[in-house]
C-alpha cells in the first residue's frame, strides 16, 4: 500500500490507525530528522571559516562606510551651521550700527529700523529681540515679549563684551548676542538677541541621511554577496584538503596528498603526509610484530612437539635418550617462558607513565648490584666488568624499570662480546641529567642494523642469537623504559671493535 497525501490538520492519531498511520509517522520521523540535520548544517556554518571571513569582510567594509557616512553628515553640519551664525552675525552688526545711529534705543519708532529688522528676521527665519541697559525688551519682532525684561546669562555677558553663539541641534535653531554701541565712546548701551531657523540645514541632514542609508545598504548588499563569494574562494583549498583526507581514510586513495595554494594549506598537508607516513611504519611494524610474535612462540611449541612425537613414536626408548629429549623440552619450555615474560614486561612498559613508582634512589649503588648479579654470566667467558663512577649520584626514577634496562644493556654487552674482553660501565652527571655509558669490546653491530636494533623481535644475526639465547625484546624493553623517564639511548658501533651505548636520564623526574 502506498502512503496517503495528507494536509496536517488531519494527520492526527484519532483520525488515522493501521498502515496508513504508521506510513505517515515515519515520514514525519523522516522529515524532523531532516530538519535536524538542516539545523545542525546551520549551526556548522555559523561556525565555519567562511561565515568568519564574510564577518571579517562585512566589518572592514561596513564599518568604515559608516563611520565616513556619519563623518559626512557631521562635517556638513557643522559647516552650514557655522556660515549661517557668520551671515547672520555680520547683518546684526551692521544693524547693530544702524540703531546706535539712530539712537534706536530711546526712539524705537523709527521706521527704518523696524523694517530692517523685520525684514531680517523674516529672511532667517528667526525673532530679533532689542535690549537696553536697563535689561528691559524694547523691541520684539513677534510682539510678544516687549516691556519684559531678559537676564539670560548670554545678555549679561554680551554687556561684558562677550558675544555668544548658541546652536542648539534639538529645536533646530541658532541664537547669538550683538551688543548694540556708542560709536564714540564703544560703551555698550544695548543688546541685539537673535534667534535663527535651522529648520532648511535639518532637512538637508535627513536628506543626506536617507541617501546615505540607502547607500550604506547598497554597499551592505554588496558586502555580503561578495564577501561570500569571496570567501568561498579562499577555503576552497581548506575544502579540497578535507576531501583528500576523507578520500584518503576511506581508502580511494593510497599516495600522499598535496595542496600547495596556500602555505597553511600546504603546512597542513605536509604534517598529514607525515602522519601517514608515520601510520604506514607503525602499521609495517605491527605486522611485523604480529608474524615475529607468532614465529617465536611457535618455534619452541614446534621443537617440543617434534622431541614429543619421537619419544611417542619409539618403542623401548633407552633411559638416557628419553633423559636428553626431556631436558631438550625443559630448555624449549623455559625459552618460551621467557619469551611470554619479555612480552609482559614490553606491555606494562607500554603504558602511560603515571604508573611509575618513582623515588630517590642511589644510581652508584644500582649500578654495582646489577654488575655483582651479572658477574658469573660474565665469568663464563672470562670477561672483565667495570664500573667507572665519577660523582655520587641521586636520582629520581622507577628502580625496577631502570635496573631491567640497564641490566638488558650490560648482559647484551656480556653476550655479544668476544673471549677473554671486558665491559665498561661509567657514571656521570651535571646539574640537570645523569648518564650511563655500557662499552665493551663484542663483535659490533653493522652500520646498516644500528637504527633498527631497538625494534621488538630484531636481531643483527638470527643464527648466533638464536645460539645465544635472546628473545630479540631486549633493547626495546630497555629503550621503553628509558623513554618513559623521559630520558634518551644513543648507539655507537664499528664491527669487530665493540659497542657503547649512552643513556641520559634527569635527575628529577619530569610528570
Amino acid at each position: 500500500m502506498g502512503c496517503w497525501i495528507l494536509f496536517p490538520s488531519i494527520v492526527k492519531s484519532e483520525y488515522l490507525d493501521g498502515p496508513e498511520a504508521v506510513c505517515i509517522r515515519a515520514v514525519l520521523s523522516k522529515g524532523e530528522s531532516i530538519a535536524i540535520i538542516n539545523l545542525k548544517r546551520k549551526f556548522t556554518f555559523f561556525k565555519s571559516l567562511r561565515f568568519r571571513i564574510m564577518i571579517i569582510l562585512v566589518v572592514i567594509g561596513i564599518v568604515p562606510s559608516v563611520i565616513i557616512e556619519n563623518g559626512l553628515v557631521k562635517s556638513y553640519e557643522n559647516r552650514a551651521v557655522s556660515l549661517r551664525s557668520i551671515n547672520v552675525k555680520n547683518q546684526c552688526d551692521i544693524l547693530c550700527n544702524q540703531l546706535a545711529s539712530e539712537d534706536y534705543l530711546n526712539h524705537t519708532d523709527s521706521e527704518v529700523s523696524n523694517s530692517a529688522m523685520s525684514m531680517l528676521s523674516t529672511v532667517y527665519s528667526g525673532r530679533i529681540l532689542v535690549i537696553n541697559d536697563e535689561f528691559k525688551i524694547i523691541k520684539d519682532t513677534y510682539n510678544l515679549d516687549e516691556g519684559k525684561y531678559a537676564l539670560s546669562e548670554e545678555v549679561i555677558d554680551c554687556f561684558n563684551g562677550n558675544n555668544t553663539t548658541h546652536y542648539d541641534n534639538k529645536n533646530a535653531y541658532i541664537e547669538l548676542t550683538s551688543p548694540i554701541q556708542n560709536l564714540e565712546t564703544k560703551k555698550v548701551m544695548g543688546v541685539m538677541l537673535i534667534s535663527s531657523s535651522t529648520s532648511e540645514i535639518e532637512g538637508n541632514i535627513d536628506v543626506l541621511e536617507q541617501k546615505g542609508a540607502l547607500l550604506l545598504l547598497v554597499i551592505c548588499i554588496l558586502v555580503l554577496v561578495f564577501g561570500y563569494i569571496l570567501a568561498g574562494i579562499l577555503v576552497k583549498p581548506f575544502a579540497r584538503v578535507t576531501r583528500s583526507i576523507e578520500d584518503l581514510t576511506d581508502g580511494y586513495l593510497d599516495e600522499e596528498i598535496s595542496v600547495p595554494d596556500y602555505t597553511e594549506t600546504e603546512l597542513i598537508t605536509n604534517a598529514f603526509n607525515k602522519m601517514l607516513g608515520r601510520m604506514k611504519v607503525l602499521d609495517e611494524s605491527r605486522q611485523e610484530f604480529v608474524s615475529n610474535v607468532s614465529h617465536e612462540l611457535k618455534t619452541p611449541l614446534t621443537s617440543m612437539k617434534v622431541l614429543a612425537d619421537s619419544l611417542v613414536g619409539q618403542e623401548n626408548v633407552p633411559i638416557e635418550l628419553y633423559q636428553e629429549f626431556m631436558q631438550d623440552i625443559t630448555l624449549e619450555i623455559d625459552r618460551e617462558n621467557k619469551i611470554i615474560t619479555d612480552l609482559l614486561e614490553l606491555v606494562k612498559l607500554d603504558k602511560k607513565a603515571s604508573e611509575l613508582h618513582i623515588e630517590l634512589v642511589n644510581i652508584n649503588d644500582l649500578l654495582e648490584v646489577i654488575l655483582k648479579r651479572l658477574q658469573p654470566i660474565a665469568a663464563k667467558k672470562n670477561i672483565e666488568l667495570i664500573l667507572d663512577s665519577f660523582r655520587p649520584v641521586n636520582a629520581e626514577i622507577d628502580e625496577t624499570k631502570l635496573t631491567l634496562a640497564l641490566s638488558n644493556l650490560v648482559e647484551n654487552a656480556i653476550k655479544y662480546n668476544v673471549e677473554d674482553g671486558w665491559v665498561r660501565v661509567s657514571l656521570n652527571a651535571d646539574h640537570k641529567y645523569f648518564y650511563v655509558t655500557v662499552a665493551d669490546s663484542g663483535m659490533g653491530i653493522p652500520e646498516e642494523s644500528l637504527d633498527r636494533i631497538f625494534e621488538r623481535f630484531y636481531r643483527v644475526d638470527k643464527s648466533h642469537s638464536r645460539e645465544i639465547g635472546g628473545t630479540g625484546l631486549g633493547l626495546a624493553i630497555t629503550r621503553n623504559a628509558i623513554v618513559m623517564h623521559r630520558g634518551a639511548i644513543k648507539v655507537y658501533s664499528k664491527e669487530k671493535e665493540g659497542t657503547t651505548f649512552s643513556v641520559r636520564i634527569p635527575l628529577i623526574h619530569i610528570s
